[in-house]
């Protein structure tokens, strides 16, 4: 069954220089048989459910590396089941069988540069795909020669979850099913030359962890929005009789909770101490100095790493969502001070990103 093309994908797997995994990896038609091939260093047994009971498929190791071939008689639904060494068994669906979720018009827009939400592309996203749930990973890194997701749930070995390339636009992206919200994660990457970068958090999370952590973070909101009168509003013209006054202030030190050894107060405690005092000095604005997360504190939100997230010193996105919720709720707007030119040398951010 094992074929030098094999040999050869095993040995470029095993050292992390496999640039298309969609070329070798999940099912392939050779002759009349479908091969599947996975790639799990960590396992040392791997079977194919099909969709079958009676049609189970233990794979053969290629060699002593960590690929994994079996031949199907046709195309089946399956699902790849592993034992390790530990006597640990895991059941997960296969991420290279999966079809892209980036449609064509994605990749014409994003190539025009014309895509106007490509936060909902970019990222990491829960979705349903293809009747199986996981994330979505998307990243943009033109000049890298491979791009992986590691996390917590591939014991953060980029070798498995490398991803798919998309050369015409530079976007690279993997469905990875039963990855599940809370889950950290980076991106590993080499460079054009194939030299190893440091780990790098996405530019695209919605939350990361809490400082001196610095992973990325899958988040799924559930935040109900209530204030479509402020936003219906917000659309009237502004005149002489309707002035406005804006409250400049830094979350992290407006005021402290004496009660927690002097921390910053939470965004939901902001809600509760900050929108009543704006209110009753009468401003109609907060505006507030940057909250996108950043690496160093005491650059008060001026070197950001991660520009689609609030930074979860104060709390998490739906926290931060309340707090904004809560403001219109009081006829109070927010402003955001958005930094997109003072990038820190921190490693795990957008310096000599790819």
């Amino acid at each position: 069954m094992r074929s030098i093309d094999d040999a050869a994908t095993a040995r470029a797997l095993d050292r992390g220089q496999c640039g298309d995994p969609f070329a070798v990896l999940g099912p392939h038609a050779v002759g009349a048989k479908i091969r599947v091939r996975s790639y799990q260093p960590q396992a040392k047994h791997v079977a194919v459910l099909t969709d079958n009971p009676r049609r189970t498929y233990a794979m053969e190791r290629v060699g002593d590396t960590g690929l994994f071939v079996a031949d199907l008689d046709r195309r089946h639904a399956y699902r790849l089941r592993t034992e390790c060494p530990d006597g640990r068994i895991d059941e997960f669906d296969d991420p290279y069988r999966h079809s892209s979720v980036l449609g064509e018009l994605d990749l014409h827009l994003i190539g025009e540069g014309a895509h106007r939400e490509l936060y909902r592309k970019l990222g990491a996203h829960s979705i349903r795909h293809e009747g199986v749930e996981g994330v979505q990973f998307g990243v943009w890194a033109p000049n890298a020669g491979r791009v992986s997701v590691v996390g917590n749930f591939n014991d953060w070995d980029g070798r498995r979850h490398v991803m798919r390339r998309h050369p015409s636009v530079g976007i690279w992206e993997l469905f990875v099913p039963g990855v599940v919200a809370g889950a950290a994660y980076k991106y590993e990457l080499t460079d054009a030359n194939g030299d190893w970068l440091p780990l790098k958090a996405d530019p695209f999370a919605f939350h990361c962890e809490q400082p001196p952590g610095n992973a990325s973070l899958v988040y799924s909101s559930s935040f109900v929005w209530t204030d479509s009168d402020w936003i219906e509003k917000r659309r009237e013209p502004l005149g002489f009789d309707r002035p406005v006054s804006i409250y400049e202030v830094h979350c992290g030190s407006w005021r402290r909770d004496l009660e927690r050894d002097g921390a910053p107060l939470s965004y939901r405690q902001l809600a509760d101490a900050l929108i009543p005092y704006v209110a009753r000095m009468g401003f109609t604005h907060i505006e507030l100095l940057p909250v996108t997360e950043h690496p160093f504190g005491g650059s008060w939100g001026y070197q950001p790493i991660g520009l689609f997230a609030p930074t979860s010193r104060f709390g998490d996105p739906d926290a931060f969502r309340q707090f904004v919720d809560r403001c219109h709720a009081a006829g109070i707007g927010v402003i955001l001070d958005w930094v997109g030119a003072h990038f820190p040398s921190d490693a795990h951010g957008l310096g000599r990103f790819d």
